[in-house]
């Protein structure tokens, strides 16, 4: 295809349609035209409430006035997400956005904390974690210092059809056009096979040079049209279905999401501003459907505000997400089941991807396998990161931990797995969207322990380290008697929404 891209065609809405309508016109504003299909017949899955901290860094590119988005989405703040039961029953830890202490360039602060446990310290990686304190004590405001030790970082929980329609009335403002239909063909080129026309029930035709597949899980032109094929990853992560329902928000709103896990799978808890969203994840070879809604109906927090909603899904992805002129975005391009609120964080990485590798003359094969590589191994990391979860647990009550514990896990897992228990060292992969601060936090809160550490550690004196962590831990603990409760920033944030 040697033709100039001159129209992006977007088929279906949702979350990961108007994010990548939104994203491609205000990037590519006066050189494309971008059209929009979707229909108000087909309904949306719209649990995906949770996100991580890059999500601020897409509505800013894209002009957002925060206050306004915190309102109209009915949006709070998540600092971390809560692990409840993964390790054992009846213990927790936190997996922060933060990072405890204050690291150097040559030896990260974790070895000397694991240096101190060895001299017989009696303290909580977590006590060293602004995110952590904050989150514990329902407080939040960004913090305006010069010191990165009291950064931070945050993200959003937010309603995601509110999102996406903000992002439609946004969408369309910039000229982006909507069409309401449902594709009854698509029509390929016959000697390339690139899709050239959606031909809808109305009788009208779609034309278009670029298209970016957002129909679920049916992947309508990734799949059906095009037959890239799925790699099945439901060895590894045996949840395939999950139910969701929503509930009365509680009285005092959490800036973090709960993750508490059952005998056969685990549960969410999202705090928003109007409701709680709900739901459990689990496989079928350890729950029916009517024994994991039992289980998310006896433990919800609040009153029920609609019956629950089943999803089933393949853990996986498209052996290719660019294929031809179609990418695909979204469901369409696979799935991991939501453990760390990384489901629209995919959705924003296909489509600033591909502002990186936009075919501006034409669609060039070289292009198009880095994408395909580069999602390769995004895909991949986030996997091995959700799977470190499950496969490190203690847990003896149920067959479901059992064969968790006993995977056959990727060799790129296990690489990191044990060289953490030996020395403590975590190297993070190039691109990987997990910060060692992360892999730290998921090992030690599920309960690995390095047998060695740095021996940077040791330039200090046992005296200078004891001072150093102590210090650390005062200037982390300052910020959080002046900050002002998490419901109260929200109701300040919506007051100033324009």
């Amino acid at each position: 295809m040697n033709n100039a891209v001159k129209k992006v065609v977007v088929l279906g809405g949702g979350t990961s349609g108007w994010m990548s309508a939104a994203f491609l016109k205000k990037m590519f504003s006066h050189q494309i035209d971008v059209e929009l299909v979707e229909s108000d017949a087909i309904g949306t899955i719209g649990v995906g409430e949770a996100t991580i901290p890059p999500i601020r860094l897409f509505n800013n590119v894209l002009g957002i006035n925060e206050a306004e988005f915190i309102k109209e989405t009915k949006a709070t703040i998540k600092l971390a997400i809560k692990f409840e039961n993964w390790k054992n029953v009846g213990e927790s830890y936190y997996h922060t956005f933060g990072a405890a202490g204050k690291s150097n360039p040559f030896c990260h602060f974790h070895h000397y904390y694991y240096r101190a446990k060895q001299l017989g310290l009696d303290k909580s990686l977590w006590d060293y974690d602004l995110n952590y304190l904050a989150a514990e004590a329902g407080k939040f405001a960004q913090i305006k210092a010069q010191d990165p030790v009291l950064d931070m970082p945050f993200a959003y929980h937010f309603d995601a059809g509110l999102y996406a329609q903000f992002l439609r009335k946004f969408s369309e403002k910039m000229g982006v056009k909507r069409t309401e239909g449902m594709v009854e063909q698509v029509l390929q080129n016959h000697n390339s096979g690139f899709v050239e026309k959606l031909v809808l029930k109305s009788g009208e035709v779609i034309e278009g040079d670029l298209f970016i597949d957002c129909s679920g899980f049916k992947g309508l032109l990734i799949q059906e049209t095009l037959a890239t094929g799925f790699e099945d990853w439901s060895h590894w992560l045996h949840s395939d279905s999950a139910i969701a329902v929503p509930s009365e928000r509680l009285e005092k709103t959490l800036p973090y999401t709960r993750s508490i896990a059952h005998a056969g799978g685990w549960q969410w808890r999202i705090p928003l501003q109007h409701r709680n969203g709900n739901g459990i994840v689990f496989s079928h070879r350890h729950y029916t459907p009517q024994q994991a809604e039992d289980v998310l109906m006896s433990n919800l927090d609040s009153k029920p505000l609609a019956d629950p909603m089943l999803i089933r899904f393949t853990t996986g992805r498209r052996r290719k997400q660019w294929h031809k002129n179609v990418i695909a975005v979204g469901l369409s391009s696979g799935f991991l089941e939501p453990l760390e609120s990384t489901s629209i964080h995919l959705i924003q990485s296909a489509v600033v991807r591909l502002a990186h590798l936009f075919p501006h003359q034409g669609i060039n094969e070289h292009d198009v396998a880095e994408y395909n590589k580069q999602s390769e191994i995004e895909y991949q990391q986030i996997r091995d990161f959700i799977i470190l979860h499950y496969v490190v647990n203690e847990r003896t009550d149920s067959l479901y931990w059992k064969a968790m514990r006993e995977l056959d896990i990727p060799d790129s897992l296990r690489h990191k797995i044990e060289m953490f228990k030996a020395s403590g060292r975590i190297f993070r992969e190039q691109n990987d969207l997990f910060l060692e601060s992360s892999w730290l936090q998921v090992m030690a809160g599920q309960g690995l322990e390095p047998r060695d550490y740095n021996p940077q550690a040791n330039q200090l004196s046992e005296q200078q380290l004891i001072d150093m962590l102590s210090r650390i831990e005062q200037i982390k603990q300052e910020p959080i008697s002046q900050l002002p409760s998490h419901d109260e920033f929200l109701q300040s944030m919506i007051s100033r929404a324009p």
